[in-house]
Order: structure tokens, then sequence, then C-alpha cells
């Protein structure tokens, strides 16, 4: 481990970071907020998509569950590749794939394009995530990883208040296609990246010693070392399942928050994303509280209390019955069902080696991302058949379920793990 990273953890603070350590937490910063502002174009867009295409609702959920399809196959081929090759390079890679290919959207006049075009996108998310939290953890102190982490995926809320903003001043203007032409974005940001920050000295370290001894199977696949014990391919299916209710409900609610309060409160497209907007403040004060909480109680607590809150508070989201109320409900229901979201890629940083930790955080989330991406279309045909209260009672399952989960993970209990 660095000298960088080896200073001591109670006192840890910007103005100490080295260089790489700055560019590393602002480029995954910017990387998260890219990842948000491309998923969330689906939501503000999906009124209007369903609208001009003649799709249903179920129809409209597909285009995530596409999506999240195409996150499993790039996370685990990229994953792999950023195990070998490096994390900053694969962050670049992709960048320019999903820039590309939502900017294709603009060109898409059927709903079929539109499956395919966020189905290569999904390709280019699937390892992003994996490759920022991996940069994240390999060039910060241990205890303060929660916290850093949650500053980081604050940062990328920004995306989504951006997404926001963007779809209220085009959406109306020049129809739901041009939204997508902000997505080229990411294409400048990319080689920004690979200018400016460098790989940790951890994965430095494994890349020189594999120069040196014969490697193993698990090297040379590592996808497959994330499942070869009974203990490790059940912690790592659990983590999945986790993932997957955290993405899904998160996916769930922000696809179809706006279609919710145009039918409950009749708000136009502008007023649904001035809400949204107050939905993300609420999460990214979420997730610093509960980076915080994190870094002082464990996982165990901190994932623990806020999967019962937010059980809890989406039927919050029932009784809003104006502006003002609203208001405060979208950020409590942001604060609780999207602060740990966080919370996953430390841990699994935390519990994999440095040989196969971008895979291992990369087949967590895109695994768990692709059988998230079943609940938006789920959750369509819930309001299709039956009542809002219906898709509330459905939320708070999947959080108690995700609850019982974390529970039974050995590795959350133990004692010598920092996280």
């Amino acid at each position: 481990m660095s000298a960088e990273t080896e200073q001591s953890v109670e006192h840890l603070h910007y103005r100490d970071f080295s260089k790489n350590q700055k560019m590393t937490l602002w480029s995954t910063a910017a990387g998260f907020g890219l990842e948000h502002m491309d998923a969330l174009f689906i939501s503000f867009a999906m009124s209007s998509i369903i609208k001009s295409l003649g799709i249903s609702n179920f129809g409209g959920g597909l285009i995530s569950t596409f999506s999240m399809f195409g996150t499993l196959i790039g996370g685990i081929v990229f994953g792999m590749l950023a195990d070998r090759v490096g994390r900053v390079k694969i962050f670049t890679w992709t960048l320019a794939i999903v820039a590309f290919a939502t900017g294709a959207i603009y060109f898409a006049h059927n709903i079929w394009l539109v499956y395919t075009f966020r189905f290569i996108a999904g390709v280019g998310t699937g390892a992003e995530y994996g490759a920022c939290v991996t940069l994240i953890a390999e060039n910060f102190a241990n205890k303060k990883i929660g916290k850093l982490t949650s500053v980081a995926h604050i940062g990328g809320q920004f995306g989504g208040i951006l997404a926001a903003i963007a779809s209220a001043l085009i959406i109306p203007a020049f129809g739901w296609n041009a939204l997508f032409l902000v997505g080229l974005l990411p294409v400048a940001f990319a080689f920004v990246v690979r200018r400016h920050v460098g790989e940790s000295d951890d994965f430095e370290a494994v890349k020189a010693s594999r120069k040196q001894k014969q490697e193993t199977v698990a090297q040379k696949a590592p996808v497959l070392a994330v499942f070869k014990t009974p203990a490790m391919a059940y912690q790592t299916i659990a983590l999945i399942l986790m993932m997957m209710v955290q993405t899904g409900g998160y996916y769930g609610l922000m696809n179809w928050l706006p279609k919710i309060m145009q039918k409950q409160l009749g708000l136009s497209i502008s007023s649904s994303s001035l809400w949204m907007i107050v939905t993300i403040v609420g999460m990214s004060l979420g997730m610093y509280a509960f980076g915080s909480v994190l870094d002082r109680f464990g996982p165990r607590l901190s994932f623990g209390a806020f999967l019962i809150l937010a059980a809890a508070t989406v039927y919050l989201i029932l009784a809003a019955r104006d502006a003002t109320s609203l208001l405060i409900i979208m950020m409590v229901v942001g604060f609780f069902s999207n602060g740990m979201y966080g919370g996953f890629g430390v841990v699994v940083s935390r519990l994999y080696p440095t040989e196969y930790r971008v895979t291992a955080n990369s087949v967590v989330a895109s695994v768990g991302k692709l059988l998230g991406g079943f609940f938006p279309p789920i959750i369509g045909l819930l309001m299709d058949k039956f009542s809002l209260t219906h898709v509330m009672m459905f939320f708070t399952f999947i959080y108690l379920f995700s609850f019982v989960i974390m529970l039974t993970i050995p590795a959350l209990r133990r004692k010598d793990i920092e996280f």
C-alpha cells in the first residue's frame, strides 16, 4: 500500500490529498454524474416516449431492462479487462461508448431502436461503476472510504439535476429525441480523465507480480474467482440480490415518479422535473449520512437502518396532496431509498482482493442491475392493473427482502475488516 494511503484516516482532509487522489475523486464523481444523467434521461422522457411511439407502460419499462442486459455483458467483460489492463483505461473507453450510444437515440423513431441503443449504452456503463469505486477504494485510507465514496456518489447526483433541467428545457421545445444529444458530453470528459488520472499503486503492484509468476485460472478469468468457494459464492449472490433491490427500487421510483406525480397531482413535465431535483437532493443528503454511519458503525447497522426506513417511507408518496407536502416527502423518500447506494462499492472493495476487485464490483453491480432492471416493467404493469397503494407495497416488500439477505452475510459481521 502506498504512503498516501497509509496516512492517518482520522485526520484525512482534502488539502492533504495527493494530486492523483484529488483527480480520482473529481473524475469518479463526474463519471457517476454522467451515468446518472444518462439513466434519468429515460425517466423524464418516458411519458413522451410512450405517447409518441404508442407503447404501453410495460413496454416503456422494458427500456431499462434492455439497458441492464447490456450492463451485465459490459460489466463482466470490461470488469475483467479493468483487472487486466487498468481501471483508468477501461473507464475512458466506457465513457465513449455511453456517449455515442446515448446520442444515437436522437435518431431512434421506433421502440426497437431505443431498446438497441439503450442496450449498447448499458454495455458502456457496465464496468464504469466498478472502475470508479475501485479507484476510490485503492487510493484512500480504509476508515474514510464510506464517506469518500458517498461524496463521489453525491457528485454523481448532480448529473441527475442536470438531466432534470435539460429535460424541462429541451423536451417541451424540441421533443424527447433531442434530449439525448446532451449525452455526447462524456466524450470530451474521457480525454481529460485519460490525461490526468493514474492507476493506483495497488493495481501496479499486482500487475508487476503477474510478470514474475505463472497465472492461475482465477487470474486469467477473474469472474470465476468471485464464486470459487461455497462461502464466496453465497456472499457474491447475496450482494447481487441486495444490489438488485437497490437499483430496482431506484430505477423503479425514478423512472415512474414523474408519471406518478403527473397522474396524482396533475403536474407538467417541467413541474415534475422540479420535484425530481428535490428527490435527488434528498438522495445526496442520505448518501452523505449513510457514508458517515458506515464509517462509524459498520455495514450491518447502516444498511439495516436505511432499508427498514426505506420500506416505511415510500408510503409517504401516497399522502402527497399539494406542492409543499410533495416537496418534503420527496426529500425523505430519496434520503432513505438511495442513501445506501454508495455503500455497495465500499463493502465489495473491502471483501475482495485487488486481483479481481473491479470484476467483483462489476459482477455484483451488473448482475444486480440486470435483475433490478425487471422492476420498472413490473411496476409499470402494477400501475396498469392496480392502484398506487399496491405499487408502494411492492417497494416495501423488496426493501425488507434486502434487509433479511443482508443479515445472512457472514463477512459483514467480521471485526477485522475496516469499512
